[in-house]
């Protein structure tokens, strides 16, 4: 759906962020108090382009350019509360975006470390960081597949991209009792939401939710 579909809609959607809180993540199941209270202290407004603040606050994916979305505030809120994050994590994003899922891993997170592939994407995301009062984060321009591994181990791994297979660098950079989470399906209809954690060496997948996502590249 492009921004356009979005306004044609314009009189379906909250109008603030408590509203998009309390309407589509508390009700939809979301209990973690500190991932609640992230997303009321980060206004996705801020993330989405000037053409679609009007709908801002949508349950849907918005369009940020370059074949790229803004995930849908329930998904996000989702895989962030399915992560676990403490303030004590080191956590690595694979694709950085508009920067709206790194801003609230931060307001977890020790540190989050991003990586976005497209570097006109990289700028944005910083711009929009900053303006959100962002600080602990770094964002790398370079492919995300690859992980990070001057910074290894992460506690927390978070893919924001969909994965053909479950990238074997990012398992390996992965912490003793680290979670990771990524959609992985070989086409776009038919991708799974799974959840990674990783203990003794030993790693164990369970799928959690069906899921579509952009292409990793």
């Amino acid at each position: 759906m492009d921004i356009d579909q979005l306004l044609s809609n314009l009189h379906r959607y909250p109008e603030s962020v408590q509203e998009m809180v309390e309407k589509q993540i508390i009700s939809r199941g979301v209990q973690s108090e500190s991932v609640i209270q992230a997303f009321l202290e980060v206004d996705r407004k801020i993330f989405v382009p000037a053409k679609a603040h009007a709908v801002a606050y949508a349950d849907q994916p918005v369009p940020i350019g370059f074949s790229q979305t803004i995930s849908q505030p329930y998904i996000v809120a989702f895989m962030t509360e399915k992560l676990e994050v403490s303030q004590d994590s080191k956590v690595l994003e694979i694709g950085s975006g508009c920067g709206y899922q790194t801003a609230i891993l931060a307001k977890l997170a020790c540190k989050v470390f991003s990586i976005e592939v497209i570097p006109e994407l990289v700028a944005l995301a910083q711009k929009n960081l900053q303006q959100a009062h962002i600080e602990n984060f770094e964002i790398f321009n370079q492919n995300g597949r690859s992980g990070l591994k001057e910074q290894a181990p992460f506690d927390r791994i978070l893919v924001t991209a969909g994965s053909r297979d479950i990238p074997k660098k990012l398992i390996n950079q992965l912490a003793d009792r680290g979670k990771m989470i990524i959609p992985v399906g070989k086409y776009f209809d038919h991708q799974e939401l799974l959840l990674i954690t990783k203990e003794n060496n030993k790693v164990r997948t369970k799928p959690i939710l069906p899921v579509r996502f952009v292409p990793l590249v």
